[in-house]
């Protein structure tokens, strides 16, 4: 579920960086900065579905 989640996460942020682009600038695909820009999402939404692990419960 996680890896869907991160997969999902930086996916969006490619789509919605393309997308977002407007249409007079010339130049296809995906720029560096938006696919950076994914992966740093992919890994924070992979690190904050992290389990708890074995922390006793107070």
């Amino acid at each position: 579920m996680r890896t869907f989640l991160a997969v999902v996460a930086g996916l969006a942020v490619i789509y919605f960086g393309v997308t977002g682009r407007s249409s007079t600038e010339d130049g296809g695909g995906v720029s560096g900065g938006v696919v950076l820009l994914a992966l740093l999402a992919a890994v924070l939404v992979w690190h904050l579905t992290k389990p708890a692990g074995n922390k006793p419960v107070d």
